[in-house]
Formats: C-alpha cells, sequence, structure tokens
C-alpha cells in the first residue's frame, strides 16, 4: 500500500532542548536513546509491581534492575502494546495504528498468512509481507522508519536481537534497510529455535534446513555455554563501545528474544527458583525473566561506566502480554499467569495488551514516580523523535502516535479521555478468554470489544474491573451504542480490513452496525 507524504509536528520540541528553530542541537546535545524492548512479557512477570500494590507473582520473581530502573525513573502503570508481536512492532517503527498498516497478525512466510483456521469466517488480505521501505512490494506497507529518521539526524542507530517487521525474503526482513546502521542477529524470524549456545541457537549443520526462527549472526558463541540473551549483551556492549569512538549520539534498539518461547534453561538462575518450590518450568522462566534483567543492568552499567548515564535516555518496554492462554507447548503446564489481569498474548482482554514500561530520562523523569495515565505502542515514535530533537519529520505514512513527553515531565494532561484503538481482524493461533476476531476501543474507564464472529459486545469498566470479570453492555446500553459509534467511525477512516463470513461471502458488520 502506498501513501503519500506526510509531515508530523514535534511536540514543543523547542521547549524540550532550550533551542530555537534556527540553533539547531548539535550531536554532543542530543540524548542516546537505548529502547530495551521484551518479547512476551507480562505486566506480571517481574519483582517490580505496575499495580498499586505487590502481588504473590511479584514476589515469585527476581528482576533487580528493573527495580533500580524504576527507583531512576518513570513507572507506567497503563501502557498498551498490541496482542501480538509484528503489530506492535510496526506500530512502534512506524507510528500507525495496526488497523491502519494492516499488519495485523504476526509475519514469516513471503504472501503466507499466519491465521488460525476458522469454521465461519475469512480473513482480509493484511498485509502479510510487513512494512518495506521501497514501493511496489505486494502485502507491504511503504512507510518512513523512526530509526531512518533518527538516522537521517546524526544518531548512530544499532538494532540488536529481534526484528519482525517483514516477511522472509522480502526487503523489510533486514533492518539495515530500515536506516540501522548495525544489526546484531535481527532477521525474519518472530522467535527463537534455542537459546543454547551448544545448540547454534537452533542453527543446522548437518545438511538439514535450519528452521525460520534459527538466530543469524552468532557464530561464534555456537557450541559455548553462552545463553542467546548473554551473547546479544554482549554483541550489544561492543556496538556501544563502537558508538562513544565515533563521537555520535546512539540510538539502541534493544530488541531481546526472551521471553518468547521455548523456554529453555538459563543455568546461571534456574536453581534457586527450584528451590523456592518452582516447578521445573516455572523455574526455567524465571531465570529467561533474570537473565533479560541482567541484560539490563549490563547495559546500565557499561552506561556509568563510561560516564553516558546522564545523558541516556532508557525505555523499557515488551510487544505483547504474557503468553499464558494455552498449554499446546510441548503439552506442558503453562508457565506464567497475569494475574489480576483476565488472559494473555493473543486476548483482547489486558492480559493482552497492558505490559510493563518504565522510562529513564535523567533531568525529566522524577525518579521513583508513577504515570496512571495509559498511552499505546504508537505513541513512541512521536515520543522518541521528539527526545532526540528530530526536526525533520516527512514521512511516507500518517502518524496516529501522540507524544508523552508531557507525562514524562509530570505535567497533567487530558490524554486520559482520549480513546485507543485495536483491531484484530484475524485469529491468532490458541485459544483463551478473549481471543478472537475482534476490535477493541478504550475511553476514559470503558473499555468495549466487539467479536465479528458473532456481534457479542462486551464492556468492562477498567478502573473498577482491572480483571474484566464483569461484563456491563446489558446495564450500559448507552456507553455501548456511543463506544459502538465511535469505533466504528474510527475503522472507516482508517479504512481498515473486515472478516468475511465463509457462508454467504458477505463482509462482518461494522461495530456500529450491530
Amino acid at each position: 500500500m502506498i501513501m503519500k507524504s506526510f509531515k508530523i509536528l514535534p511536540l514543543a520540541l523547542a521547549p524540550l532542548a532550550g533551542l530555537s528553530a534556527t540553533n539547531p542541537a548539535t550531536p554532543s546535545e542530543r540524548p542516546n536513546i537505548i529502547l530495551f524492548m521484551v518479547d512476551d512479557m507480562g505486566w506480571q512477570d517481574t519483582s517490580h509491581p505496575f499495580w498499586s500494590e505487590k502481588t504473590v507473582l511479584n514476589e515469585r520473581y527476581h528482576t533487580p534492575n528493573m527495580e533500580r530502573l524504576a527507583a531512576n525513573g518513570m513507572t507506567f502503570s497503563q501502557a498498551y502494546a498490541n496482542s501480538v508481536s509484528s503489530p506492535t512492532r510496526v506500530s512502534l517503527m512506524t507510528g500507525m495504528n495496526a488497523a491502519r498498516h494492516r499488519v495485523t497478525n504476526w509475519t514469516l512466510h513471503k504472501d503466507k498468512p499466519t491465521d488460525r483456521e476458522s469454521e465461519t469466517l475469512s480473513f482480509p488480505r493484511w498485509n502479510v509481507n510487513g512494512i518495506c521501505q521501497i514501493p511496489d512490494i505486494p502485502f507491504t506497507y511503504e512507510v518512513t522508519s523512526l530509526s531512518q529518521l533518527l538516522k537521517n539526524s546524526v544518531y548512530h542507530t544499532i538494532h540488536c536481537g529481534k526484528a519482525h517487521w517483514g516477511a522472509i525474503d522480502t526487503p523489510g526482513e533486514n533492518p539495515h534497510h530500515f536506516g540501522f546502521e548495525v544489526n546484531i542477529a535481527g532477521h525474519a524470524g518472530g522467535g527463537i529455535a534455542s537459546y543454547h549456545g551448544k545448540q547454534k541457537y537452533g542453527n543446522k549443520t548437518d545438511g538439514t534446513t535450519s528452521p525460520p526462527q534459527a538466530v543469524p549472526g552468532l557464530e561464534k558463541y555456537w557450541d559455548t555455554d553462552t545463553f542467546a540473551t548473554e551473547a546479544l549483551t554482549i554483541e550489544a556492549v561492543k556496538a556501544l563501545d563502537k558508538a562513544k569512538r565515533l563521537g555520535q549520539p546512539f540510538y539502541l534498539y534493544m530488541a531481546h528474544y526472551a521471553i518468547h518461547i521455548p523456554i529453555d534453561t538459563d543455568h546461571r538462575f534456574y536453581q534457586k527458583y527450584r528451590d523456592n518450590g518452582l516447578s521445573e518450568k516455572e523455574a526455567a522462566y524465571a531465570a529467561l525473566i533474570e537473565g533479560m534483567d541482567k541484560s539490563l543492568g549490563d547495559l546500565m552499567d557499561w552506561l556509568e561506566q563510561n560516564e553516558l548515564d546522564e545523558n541516556t535516555v532508557i525505555i523499557f518496554m515488551s510487544d505483547n502480554g504474557g503468553f499464558s492462554t494455552s498449554t499446546w507447548w510441548r503439552d506442558a503446564p503453562l508457565h506464567t499467569k497475569n494475574a489480576p489481569l483476565n488472559s494473555g498474548k493473543g486476548s483482547a482482554y489486558e492480559g493482552g495488551i497492558r505490559v510493563p514500561m518504565i522510562v529513564k530520562w535523567p533531568g525529566t523523569t522524577t525518579p521513583g514516580t508513577r504515570c496512571d495515565d495509559y498511552l499505546i505502542i504508537e505513541d513512541f515514535f512521536p515520543t522518541i523523535l521528539d527526545v532526540a530533537q528530530v526536526k525533520s519529520r516527512d514521512t511516507k505514512q500518517p502518524i496516529d502516535g501522540i507524544s508523552f513527553i508531557p507525562m514524562l515531565k509530570g505535567i497533567e494532561t487530558n490524554y486520559h479521555d482520549r480513546a485507543l484503538y485495536w483491531h484484530y481482524p484475524n485469529l491468532w493461533g490458541n485459544e483463551g478468554p478473549g481471543i478472537g476476531t475482534t476490535s477493541t476501543i478504550r475511553e476514559g474507564d470503558w473499555k468495549l470489544i466487539y467479536y465479528y464472529e458473532t456481534g457479542e459486545k462486551e464492556l468492562f469498566n477498567i478502573h473498577n474491573d482491572i480483571g474484566e470479570a464483569i461484563n456491563r453492555a446489558a446495564y450500559e446500553p448507552r456507553i455501548v451504542q456511543k463506544l459502538s459509534l465511535q469505533l466504528g467511525e474510527y475503522l472507516r477512516s482508517v479504512d481498515a480490513q473486515r472478516p468475511s463470513f465463509k457462508q454467504t461471502g458477505q463482509v462482518c458488520p461494522w461495530p456500529d452496525e450491530r
């Protein structure tokens, strides 16, 4: 899909740096930025609470570096992503809502959808090949990426870990095509075949074909005991050493494969969780989390040792909720929960879309504070550009996100009255509560979920019912009508796709048509 160029205006950009438009910031005046993205990390998969109180699950895990980051920054209790990986990562890279960019499910093979089969619905031909920076690639959206804009504005751009923006054998599979000068182990695979160096991270050397999730670029660690999370961190630190020598501000997108399945055992941390009474699977998962947390700590240590911690913004985020909606993986018990949130990855419920987020921006975020206003993943695009003081912002795509700089500054806003939207005209691979072909709106305390297959609508007051246990639709018909109208109008405005009924071939009604 080809779009004309758009220009997005920075939010209060000059006041952020004390600079005028005719006196742009020099490289030394711009902050370094580390975006630390975790894969499949649930809201409760940490010892740092994102709720108003600590829970049993918070007591299970040990993430001292998340606690350290939060003590020096701002915790966001209502940060939202999409419910699966690729839509979130594309929204981050483009500033667009998933309904607009149409990468609404996870990508892998060229021209092949990843939707689970439905007995009743046919799914639209969404952008199964992801995003591209060139035109005329079928089933992609041509974009100007966040990393390209940063590179164009003096930043040294480093990608480390999982990409998952484009399908195999399309230009979007390679982070270099999106303005990353350095790419460490990023490719089209949406997961990791193995975390173990002894297993070559899933790569085959016996003449058989490697799985698409085999991680490239870490050959020096093959046949060693180096866990993938550690290997990526070592390579990221090397890239930061080089970045410091270059003398440019840097943008490091540290996108870990952890804590996505497989739940391989990181023996550095495993035994203490077994000693604390966790099952083998639970202990392996907790160790996977702690290994991710060590990586965060290693990067923070590097900044301090190199006297760059006061001029570096760190943003911690997850791409979707914790994987807690099925027991299909290796026929094993579930390894995580998201309670008090309902359900998990792939679900329109809070467990699928509400994620942990922390921001440290020295001199801007007040240490040890918490923001309870909500935001969504496409907001990262304009916010990071504001942080980086990027003034030239011509893009091939329109921008749906809104900068959350005022939140970081502790300025009161009316953002809690704005509507957030999720659109999933697909069917994910697992089953569980809230998993279906849905569109969703949240405005203020109210959240409406619309199911295309049945026409059912669920209404929840998130402030009073964080676990979405009580469907209020029958008791609040006016709110249902109002939110249905807003949702329908928004989806039409961004040219969103809809599924069809197999039996009749008719397109499913919009939310405000039922």
